[in-house]
């Protein structure tokens, strides 16, 4: 499936630190922009969009990792 332009620079944002959680703020900022207006619950969204198209199991993902209390991060 093909990646939208925001769901490819999300996946490069969380591809240039595999392994290190970002924060939805440091998402957002680095990926709409700090004058982005919209809802940290926009990461949300684009993350789930992203793993209904790259993962196995979107229910159970294994490489676009929730980390509770924190953000996201790419497990390899």
């Amino acid at each position: 499936m093909a990646l939208s332009a925001r769901e490819f620079d999300l996946l490069c944002l969380l591809a240039s630190s595999p392994e290190r959680p970002k924060t939805r703020d440091q998402i957002l900022d680095q990926v709409w922009g700090w004058d982005f207006e919209g809802s940290p619950r926009t990461v949300d969204n684009f993350i789930l969009a992203l793993r209904q198209k790259l993962e196995p199991d979107p229910a159970n993902p294994r490489h676009i990792l929730t980390v509770r209390g924190v953000g996201y991060k790419l497990q390899l």
